[in-house]
């Protein structure tokens, strides 16, 4: 009886995913043409590999799937690389789009992802375990999305800003401690 349930199913070969997807958002927008008003929808998608690639997308369709396809392939041609220091942010950011502020700052371990919304979405994407954020100004999905995109592209890894040496060391005089 097991033959039986197995050969009904088509052997299918699935790899892993690269990204992991996450729909934000699906909003019904409508255009308004002489005969009334035409219907479509627009879908928000965050990808990300949770190792510091992340990508946003927004696209529109006629049905609900074709928006979020489209969505997550515009999400795949904006994949960015994001520097991390030990699971949290490598130093304070900021990014800003439009109308939307976002704020970023490092936590330490054990702190969890402070953060609402898209914003939340976004670091969890990424990879970050780890962090505070502040959404002031528009509380737009999209906008806030690409603020946080926008913050999080200009972080820099902390080999490029963290000093190794240790201070210089005083010298000593005739046997003093």
């Amino acid at each position: 009886m097991d033959n039986k349930r197995m050969s009904r199913k088509p052997m299918v070969d699935e790899k892993p995913k690269e990204f992991e997807e996450n729909v934000v958002s699906v909003d019904r927008v409508a255009r308004v043409v002489k005969g009334g008003r035409r219907f479509r929808f627009r879908a928000l998608i965050v990808i990300g590999d949770r190792k510091g690639r992340v990508g946003v997308g927004i696209a529109k369709g006629a049905d609900v799937t074709s928006a979020v396809s489209k969505a997550v392939d515009d999400a795949k041609k904006h994949v960015i690389t994001v520097h991390l220091y030990k699971h949290t942010l490598p130093h304070d950011v900021e990014g800003r789009l439009a109308g939307a502020h976002v704020i970023l700052k490092p936590a330490s371990a054990g702190t969890g992802v402070i953060a609402g919304g898209v914003v939340r979405t976004v670091l969890e994407s990424v990879g970050i375990q780890n962090a505070l954020s502040k959404s002031l100004g528009s509380s737009n999905k999209v906008n806030n999305a690409y603020a946080t995109l926008n913050a999080l592209q200009q972080l820099r890894s902390a080999d490029t800003w963290v000093t190794r040496a240790s201070a210089p060391k005083k010298k000593v005089k005739n046997n003093e401690v």
